[in-house]
């Protein structure tokens, strides 16, 4: 009974996004005002409490907010500076298949984003610049999305892992087992159940692609790039798999995309598996009106400058990404200890929020290579101005979002904190789910790690909300921990598919605001099927008697 309860505020946001189609901006203050009802009368929450959680979630949106800020502002600029023009010029020289751009940009260039920044980035990267294309931008941020799920498990150098050690080190040494040899076989586990499907995930985003936005609203089209997505999936999946096999969970993304996003580009530009036929949207004046960006994100401006140039703000935000998010450099530490502490919130002890202003994305790299292209790139002060008050304009919805949002969450998230004697909200509900599941838990386990992302915006919140209770969860049903937990990760991963904050975020750089709950009704699809395969695959080794680790 209290695990339904729980779940009704996210019913809500369902309901209100999905079924009735409405804005974040709209739907998610009323599913807060839900969540704030069912901790005060049936949680017992103090007042107090439900506030002071609900402000610690308005602080966390900052550093969601901050990426979106800083991706939409080298957005805007790179249009008036009229890079994206330059940059839509030299694909449409690799090739104008939209197919194939789309796989280079939302897959490959998405994946290595991914592995070094993480938390949303890559979709908030590569939608803008599908969109500088010729995209619809409702239809890239659909696909980037897609895209960003394989990769999502190691993203950040590893830290969705890292997070779920966090809470399955106590597990271990309850039973006194080695935390390092089972974080080896989380990660090689994790990396061989996510390629299972990895390999098939550009045919999936293409599917899409040709279904919601083609001229004959037909898969038939994907049948026709079908061996080029198969070769773009094993560029990344094989290096991907190879390096979480031999080193660990810091860089199979990172490093999988480096190798695969040149290998690629060059198959692409030889036309090796490129099909004969170029694909593309219908003409821009048959579009439906969602298909296009619903707020003033500018004009792409002229081609006026080399490819080299127009491609050194990206460029650079790669390698500062990069440098500093590999542990082994000494920049991460730094800049992750440049923060901004507000501690004990609203008089709550160890409520603390720290802004790591120097550490996330939005500012170091986004904001200062944007600025750094006012100079690079020659703009007038007019152009400079232009960008910067259309990217002011652009975040005011999504700062609504998610300030109600994350609110939301972490009211749910630390519901533990009550006078009914429960757990939090999220815990009753992934305990009720796995105490009915029984022996089909291999096929109910990454639909928990799916609910977590979906809610949290986040694979590593979501891996430490819900690890340490698949792990446990696993142990009581005599299943192996390690595909257990590994089923939570991926969940978690292909979650990023569908959940709010990413869905938020990616709109707001695109402007399909008020679009959010059409793309996770529709990003829905794939995410099940995706979840599905993974959980027959796993579970065929759990039944047959596999465990890679006995504990």
């Amino acid at each position: 009974m209290y695990a339904f309860v729980a779940f009704l505020p996210i019913l809500v946001t369902i309901i209100l996004m999905v079924v009735l189609n409405w804005g974040a901006k709209k739907a998610l203050p009323i599913a807060w005002a839900s969540a704030v009802a069912v901790a005060l009368l049936v949680w017992k929450m103090s007042f107090h409490d439900v506030i002071s959680y609900s402000v610690f979630g308005v602080f966390k949106s900052l550093d969601v907010l901050v990426i979106i800020f800083g991706a939409i502002l080298i957005l805007n600029t790179l249009k008036q500076s009229g890079a994206i023009a330059t940059i839509n010029s030299g694909f449409n020289n690799i090739t104008r298949d939209r197919r194939i751009q789309a796989i280079i940009i939302g897959w490959m260039f998405g994946a290595l984003i991914e592995g070094a920044a993480g938390f949303g980035t890559p979709a908030a990267l590569a939608a803008p610049l599908l969109v500088g294309l010729g995209f619809p931008p409702l239809a890239a941020a659909m696909v980037t999305l897609v895209f960003n799920s394989t990769p999502v498990a190691f993203g950040a150098v590893g830290t969705p892992i890292f997070g779920a050690m966090t809470t399955i080190s106590s597990n271990l040494n309850n039973i006194g087992a080695n935390s390092e040899a089972f974080q080896m076989e989380l990660t090689r586990w994790t990396a061989y159940s996510h390629g299972v499907v990895g390999i098939f995930v550009p045919i999936l985003a293409i599917a899409m692609l040709t279904k919601f936005f083609g001229k004959g609203k037909s898969v038939k089209s994907t049948l026709e790039v079908v061996p080029f997505a198969i070769f773009a999936g094993l560029a990344f999946v094989v290096p991907y798999i190879l390096i979480a096999s031999f080193f660990g969970p810091e860089l199979p993304s990172l490093v999988g995309a480096f190798i695969g996003l040149p290998i690629v580009v060059l198959a692409a530009k030889k036309g090796i598996f490129v099909p004969k036929t170029t694909w593309d949207f219908p003409n821009k004046n048959e579009w439906h009106d969602d298909w296009k960006s619903l707020q003033d994100t500018g004009d792409i401006g002229e081609a006026k400058m080399s490819l080299a140039k127009a491609w050194s703000p990206y460029v650079l935000i790669a390698l500062i990404l990069v440098i500093t998010r590999i542990p082994a450099i000494g920049l991460k530490d730094i800049l992750a200890g440049q923060s901004i502490q507000v501690s004990n919130i609203m008089g709550v002890e160890n409520l603390n929020y720290g802004f790591r202003w120097a550490y996330l994305p939005g500012t170091i790299p986004f904001a200062l290579i944007a600025i750094l292209t006012h100079f690079m790139h020659g703009m007038s002060k007019e152009k400079i101005k232009t960008a910067w008050k259309l990217t002011f304009k652009q975040i005011l919805g999504p700062a609504i979002a998610l300030f109600a949002g994350l609110a939301f969450v972490h009211l749910m998230l630390n519901s533990g904190t009550n006078g009914a004697g429960l757990d939090s909200m999220l815990t009753e509900m992934a305990k009720a789910v796995a105490n009915l599941s029984g022996m089909a838990y291999p096929f109910v386990a990454p639909f928990i790690g799916v609910l977590g992302a979906f809610m949290s915006g986040s694979n590593t919140v979501s891996n430490i909300l819900f690890s340490s209770l698949q792990f446990e969860t696993a142990a009581i049903l005599d299943m192996p921990e390690v595909l257990a937990v590994s089923l939570q990760v991926i969940g978690g991963s292909i979650g990023n598919m569908v959940c709010v904050n990413n869905v938020v975020a990616v709109c707001a750089t695109v402007g399909a605001i008020g679009l959010e709950g059409k793309i996770i009704r529709k990003n829905a699809v794939p995410m099940f099927i995706y979840a599905i395969i993974v959980a027959v695959f796993v579970a065929i080794l759990i039944y047959s008697g596999f465990n890679p680790l006995p504990l």
